[in-house]
């Protein structure tokens, strides 16, 4: 049962003063995700914020619980979402072209940093990669490291596996 909360104030995860949670189950642990009211702003794994206040449906809520539930059983390759990531430039530089990768694919760090123009930069795309809040949608567990191996993820990387797991099989077979 997916639940969605007024979320007052929680300074840790650089949140307004105004955001709306729903917190859903899935195969990787239970996800909480965060909007303004208009755009997906957030997405955790694991145990949620802390919640405070009353509830209140928010359609783009419910719209994000539909496609993750569908990507989890394997019945969605892309989001259509309105997103509304904050960080910084090139932070948003980096998510944006994370959404460029297919479904079912992966790329290096050292690749995603060729295709937005900064060949040398990989540690700085690892860095931002780190620090995307709206993980799956924009899939930042399609990037792995140059040796072929999983590498640095937030949620950690047994979800990782999980995720590539969902939607490549054969690649871990």
């Amino acid at each position: 049962m997916a639940t969605v909360a007024l979320l007052r104030h929680h300074a840790p995860l650089e949140l307004t003063l105004m955001n709306y949670i729903l917190v859903m189950p899935s195969p990787i642990d239970d996800l909480t995700l965060v909007s303004d009211g208009e755009a997906i702003t957030g997405l955790w794994m694991g145990t949620p914020p802390a919640i405070e206040a009353g509830s209140k449906e928010l359609s783009v809520l419910r719209e994000a619980k539909k496609q993750l539930d569908a990507y989890f059983r394997g019945d969605l390759r892309q989001f259509s979402l309105p997103l509304r990531p904050a960080g910084t430039e090139f932070q948003l530089q980096v998510w944006k072209e994370l959404q460029q990768i297919p479904y079912g694919e992966t790329i290096s760090y050292g690749e995603l940093a060729k295709r937005i123009g900064n060949p040398k930069g990989s540690r700085a795309v690892g860095l931002a990669n780190g620090k995307n809040k709206i993980s799956i949608i924009i899939p930042c567990h399609r990037v792995i490291g140059a040796s072929g191996h999983l590498t640095g993820f937030g949620g950690g990387l047994a979800r990782k596996a999980k995720l590539l797991e969902i939607e490549r099989p054969s690649l871990f077979d």
